[in-house]
């Protein structure tokens, strides 16, 4: 008969020759054998003993797997893969932790072997103070008897137990183990419930054979892995429906009510899979009838980088709305930045336009960002001066912005951009766009007849195709325009 394992935390180590045996006063334990076999002769399932040096595994070989598929191995949830005999390694034990609470009495677990025809682990525990000892990261699959007495620490009569405390106590315990119940033949809906509450399935204890426990066992442990797998995929799908929506509600929206100007922009993220990176952009017009335009930029293009470029954002636009323009108004926003960004070394650059209620003319501010490009009919286009181009904000304490004014004429476009647009290169070769690229690109598609929206798309694809792909740095684009 099977006596209780001593209490070992070392088993593990021990098994996987990590570790030397325990020492030899930590007492033995009995194999389980079947009826009238000495323990040591039994040649399959075995109870452990954590005296005993096991050896090695021999599988030495580089785990690719990464699929749930049960011919090319099993994860115990620690990384580890266990191979079957569809591989030319040799494949490693399974190890069932049982749960039941009299080990002394008739083995309720015949003899068990994996599918490679090797003996399946077996330990026993007497009670959840036990298992929780034993419950290390390579047991594969728990075996819990759903006749287990309840925990001493439980609630409630005899009359009133529900065995089904206990398994819910084991999947807390054990959130990453498959477990299978076992049940008697006559108490099927007790089984049934117990996989609706977690368990993977569920056995009856009197009708059990090793050639149909194994097979339970490793469909458990398998199922287990895809479920896990299948959650964790499902959990990484809605964190990306709410980043997703959390990103379109933060893109801004033109206040332009009431003004002649056409507004366009485009905005494309650096970061894969992402609706919003570090550049920022806003169109607002005050009650005077002054538009106001900006466009900037944070170094960088991760998620911080997107939050501070939002805060700066939303600051230019309230500070806007306040009556603040040029000079001071950039001032504030670089004590907002100071204040806000996670790192002394984070700038961000901006280019800012005032447009005038009767749209001829505009001032503007540059801090460290590049000039817009102005296109009217009959003239090619050109970039707006930016000899007194400031620093970008977060560089210098005290910097100033000088405000130029620009003549705009009676019909005109003006097109704002980050450098995200003019960095990228032009075929396999280091040589980038730059602005004198845009320039020209922009001046051919003006002459074929392109505005608005389908100036930016057909800007913004062409350079990608130049770039051979998609761009490494965010891009955004705004294009204001005034017919006559």
């Amino acid at each position: 008969m099977p006596v209780p394992v001593p209490r070992q935390r070392a088993i593990p180590a021990v098994e996987c020759g990590q570790a030397p045996a325990a020492s030899p006063d930590s007492g033995p334990s009995k194999e389980q054998a079947p009826p009238g076999t000495h323990p040591a002769e039994n040649p399959t399932t075995r109870r452990e003993n954590p005296t005993e040096k096991r050896e090695k595994p021999t599988d030495t070989s580089p785990d690719t797997s990464t699929g749930t598929d049960s011919r090319t191995g099993t994860d115990d949830g620690t990384g580890r893969t266990h191979t079957d005999r569809t591989q030319s390694a040799a494949p490693t034990n399974l190890t069932v932790l049982l749960i039941e609470d009299d080990p002394a009495g008739s083995p309720i677990v015949p003899d068990l072997l994996d599918q490679a025809g090797k003996p399946i682990r077996v330990r026993t525990a007497r009670n959840l103070t036990e298992a929780g000892r034993l419950l290390t990261d390579d047991v594969h699959c728990i075996l819990l008897d759903l006749a287990l007495s309840t925990p001493a620490h439980g609630t409630g009569d005899a009359e009133d137990h529900d065995e089904l405390a206990v398994l819910r106590h084991v999947l807390e315990l054990a959130p990453r183990h498959a477990v299978l119940a076992l049940t008697s033949s006559s108490d099927a809906e007790r089984g049934a419930e117990a996989v609706a509450v977690g368990a993977q399935d569920y056995l009856f204890r009197d009708e059990l054979d090793g050639r149909l426990l194994s097979r339970a066992i490793r469909y458990a442990v398998e199922r287990k892995r895809s479920d896990s797998a299948e959650r964790r995929l499902a959990e990484g799908r809605l964190r990306a429906q709410e980043n997703r929506r959390l990103e379109r509600g933060l893109l801004p929206t033109p206040l332009l009510a009431g003004s002649p100007l056409r507004f366009a922009a485009r905005y494309r993220p650096g970061r894969s899979r992402a609706l919003l990176g570090g550049d920022f952009y806003d169109v607002v017009r005050t009650p005077d009838g002054t538009v106001h335009a900006m466009i900037g930029d944070v170094c960088g293009h991760g998620p911080d980088e997107a939050a501070l470029g939002v805060e700066l954002r939303i600051a230019w636009r309230a500070l806007t709305l306040a009556g603040l323009c040029g000079d001071e108004l950039l001032g504030t926003l670089q004590q907002v930045l100071e204040h806000e960004r996670s790192d002394d070394e984070i700038f961000a650059t901006l280019c800012a336009v005032d447009i005038s209620p009767d749209g001829r003319r505009a001032g503007l501010c540059l801090a460290g960002h590049p000039s817009p490009l102005l296109s009217r009919p009959g003239e090619p286009a050109r970039l707006l001066p930016y000899d007194n181009n400031g620093p970008a904000l977060g560089l210098l304490p005290g910097a100033r912005w000088p405000r130029m004014q620009v003549e705009l004429g009676a019909e005109w476009s003006l097109m704002l951009y980050t450098d995200g647009l003019i960095e990228g290169h032009v075929g396999e070769g280091r040589e980038r766009l730059g602005q004198d690229g845009m320039v020209e690109m922009v001046r051919r598609q003006l002459a074929e007849g392109l505005a608005g929206e389908e100036l930016l798309r057909a800007t913004v694809n062409e350079v990608r195709e130049l770039n051979g792909g998609e761009l490494a740095d965010d891009v955004a684009v705004v294009l204001l325009d005034r017919t006559a």
